[in-house]
């Protein structure tokens, strides 16, 4: 799916801005008369905070955050990343606001609604759902065997759930400072994979609940899992020395979309402000090296007494047999 998405995005790269435009109208005829002016203003009187004020942001977008940092705990499966990227997703949207104008959010919007309680939420969803699938049993028994309608209920539903989830630590308090180049690099790739769902729907104006930016979210982030697993094991396991190959097809994915996004808004990136650009990078690796430094305080904190992780790598490597036996 990921080389057919790849080739897909190729494929438009070389078409002419028109083409394209007709075929999101051939699909959806309501974007014909669809412009980025009619979406909704969150950055406008931004100390006049009143109850209804606050609940009247509570709509689809926040539902968003919170569903969409549910999925990326799933994915990441580390609270110090996904906070890292949250934080800087907020700063992306400042940075950036000269560019895109919806990117204006109020403080108590960004700080409060999107930081803390939406994606707070989200990612403490998600990594609630990561512990209970890292713990769970296998359960053997037959449905005919469980006494109660909502016992067997939920076994069936459990049909559809993974048996397990891999255990995912990022940092090891005993590693090398590649690793913190490795997840800076990682953190200003989703940063940059973030930013091409919003292009898209400014450069070919449509709503970001549209059914084509919605189905492009659910299909990167079926492309990424996957690929954040080949790339957690290459920084991690030493006894992996080669990038995996939906690693170079993501990436490759994401350099397309941009290179999509340049060719079809050269007068929309011409307003970029390269000043920002470069304070944005670097809040990107700034706030990336202290999410991982503070994550590594807080494991020395509670596993003081835990032997290094990249050691038991390296005696034995994830799938060996002696290993499974010593985790036993």
């Amino acid at each position: 799916m990921s080389v057919l998405y790849l080739l897909m995005v190729q494929f438009f790269i070389q078409q002419d801005y028109e083409t394209i435009r007709s075929l999101i109208v051939w699909f959806d005829p309501m974007m014909a008369n669809y412009t980025i002016d009619t979406e909704k203003e969150y950055g406008a009187d931004c100390w006049d905070v009143t109850f209804d004020r606050i609940y009247a942001h509570l709509d689809w977008f926040a539902f968003g955050h919170y569903w969409g940092w549910g999925m990326k705990a799933l994915i990441i499966r580390h609270y110090g990343i996904c906070w890292s990227i949250s934080i800087m997703w907020e700063l992306t949207e400042m940075v950036f606001g000269h560019l895109l104008p919806n990117f204006y959010e109020c403080w108590w919007d960004n700080l409060c609604l999107d930081v803390l309680l939406c994606n707070g939420l989200g990612i403490f969803t998600g990594m609630q759902v990561v512990r209970y699938f890292e713990m769970r049993e296998h359960q053997w028994e037959s449905i005919k065997n469980i006494p109660t309608r909502s016992g067997k209920i939920k076994r069936a539903l459990l049909q559809f759930t993974p048996e397990s989830f891999s255990s995912a630590r990022w940092l090891d308090p005993s590693c090398s400072w590649m690793r913190l180049i490795a997840v800076a690099q990682f953190t200003l790739m989703w940063q940059m994979v973030e930013l091409n769902t919003f292009f898209v729907k400014h450069i070919f104006p449509m709503p970001v609940q549209h059914p084509i930016c919605v189905a492009r979210i659910l299909v990167m982030g079926l492309m990424a899992a996957p690929a954040t697993r080949q790339y957690y094991t290459y920084i991690t396991d030493k006894e992996c020395d080669r990038l995996g190959s939906q690693v170079w097809v993501f990436i490759a994915i994401a350099m397309s979309e941009l290179i999509f996004h340049i060719k079809f808004g050269l007068d929309f990136f011409s307003n970029t402000q390269i000043s920002k650009m470069l304070i944005w990078v670097v809040l990107n690796i700034v706030i990336s090296c202290s999410g991982l430094y503070v994550s590594t305080l807080i494991y020395k904190w509670r596993f003081q007494n835990e032997p290094s992780y990249d050691k038991i790598h390296l005696n034995h490597p994830p799938d060996s047999p002696s290993r499974n036996t010593r985790s036993q």
